[in-house]
């Protein structure tokens, strides 16, 4: 069975090392460690943990992000406007989502680059929340 070292599984959850670490920490889920001493996480282990984060994902007040499945909490990495339409981009962990949507509803977002906001995909469409 594949491990994964606590950077990777954090890259894969689209966490920082340091939460991922800590969610370790607290027996959220179980590592063992190598011949070299490095903590790892058994595949299996990380692929439920990675459910368990996802049905329970919530902003840093605590509020929950969403119940729609597809929902990619992330930061604007960049908004290309055009007259009409405008592009908007946002990394998402190891995602990265790009929305084509009105410039209307850019401005009335308010997305500039760095702030949250959640990227919604339903099919071949992305729908942008501001968090």
């Amino acid at each position: 069975m594949q491990s994964y070292t606590i950077g990777q599984a954090a890259r894969l959850l689209g966490v920082s090392p340091d939460t991922a670490r800590r969610w370790a920490d607290a027996g959220r889920v179980a590592t063992h460690r190598d011949e070299a001493g490095r903590r790892l996480i058994d595949g299996r282990a990380l692929a439920a943990f990675s459910i368990e984060v996802a049905q329970g994902a919530h902003t840093e007040d605590g509020e929950t992000y969403t119940s729609a499945r597809n929902a990619f909490p992330g930061i604007v990495t960049a908004v290309k406007l055009g007259d009409v339409a405008a592009q908007v981009e946002i990394q998402a962990g190891p995602h990265r989502l790009v929305s084509l949507l009105t410039r209307e509803a850019v401005d009335e977002l308010g997305l500039q680059v760095g702030m949250r906001a959640t990227a919604r995909v339903k099919s071949t469409s992305v729908h942008i929340d501001r968090a």
